[in-house]
């Protein structure tokens, strides 16, 4: 009888122990940025029950929301949870964060006066893997986001392929696809640059002409996964990312679904995302 009391009394405590843990209040002081910046951080159900570390995913908002967009829509602490659960993800610390204040957006700005890539390579990235018991290195590191965020993951494992194993845009802006668009995007955001800022700064922030001038060994580097409904307004940045993959001869995933830009899309994308990522950190 007592043990069945005792039993009855541990319940409650293993079905917490089954549940990872989201914090959406965090933040990391940031000497680029002059100013504190906002992140959040789901945590696999096994994290304070162990010594071990764990792969990372670096998961990007789009524009309107910031790092409690995932947490609020995306609804990550149940999905993720329910794919460790159901063995399709291997348990993994997820990283989000904002890119919403201030300046909207994940890169340096033309001038280069908003340095928000600069920060997230060489503040966020240290101190959250510092901070948490993450593995800090490539190959249990990936990036995935949506719409804006989609543009991020795009741009960083483009810009910086040593440092990701795998890229999931979702939804993703690929950056203008022209530059008269890129000069006309800048006049309603009211940034400026010189003509020379302005050409360089399209070279390296439209993903299509990236595809084209860095090494194709480069592009290699990634596991690229690039999801994007049909109805989606950004169908067509997309669609010619995957052609410009095809043609270098890029290893890529390609998905097209019935949907648009909205967070149903993108919450039945993330269990898709977390077991691609989770295929690259295993060993086989």
């Amino acid at each position: 009888m007592k043990k069945i009391i005792l039993l009855f009394l541990f319940l409650p405590f293993l079905g917490i122990s089954q549940s990872g843990k989201v914090m959406d209040n965090l933040s990391v002081v940031s000497k680029i940025l002059g100013m504190e910046r906002k992140y959040a951080v789901y945590l696999p159900p096994d994290y304070y029950t162990s010594e071990r570390s764990y792969p990372v995913l670096y998961l990007l908002h789009g524009a309107g929301d910031d790092h409690t967009g995932w947490v609020q829509f995306g609804e990550v602490l149940q999905i993720t949870d329910k794919a460790i659960a159901d063995g399709k993800s291997t348990p993994m610390i997820i990283i989000m964060p904002d890119a919403d204040t201030k300046v909207r957006g994940y890169f340096n700005s033309p001038d280069n006066a908003w340095k928000y890539e600069d920060f997230f390579f060489d503040e966020l990235i240290p101190e959250v893997e510092k901070k948490f018991r993450i593995k800090a290195s490539k190959r249990f590191r990936a990036i995935a986001g949506l719409s804006m965020g989609g543009g991020g993951s795009f741009m960083y494992a483009l810009h910086r392929p040593d440092m990701f194993s795998a890229a999931c845009p979702l939804s993703a802006y690929t950056g203008p696809l022209s530059m008269e668009a890129f000069k006309a995007q800048l006049a309603n955001r009211n940034m400026a640059g010189t003509e020379a800022q302005l050409e360089a700064y399209y070279a390296k922030h439209s993903a299509t002409e990236l595809v084209k001038t860095l090494p194709a060994a480069d592009l290699k580097k990634v596991r690229w996964f690039i999801d994007c409904g049909d109805d989606d307004f950004l169908f067509e940045g997309n669609a010619l990312m995957h052609i410009a993959l095809k043609k270098a001869e890029i290893p890529h995933e390609y998905r097209v679904r019935q949907g648009g830009h909205t967070w149903t899309y993108w919450r039945e994308s993330l269990p898709e995302v977390l077991g691609f990522v989770s295929l690259g950190f295993h060993q086989f």
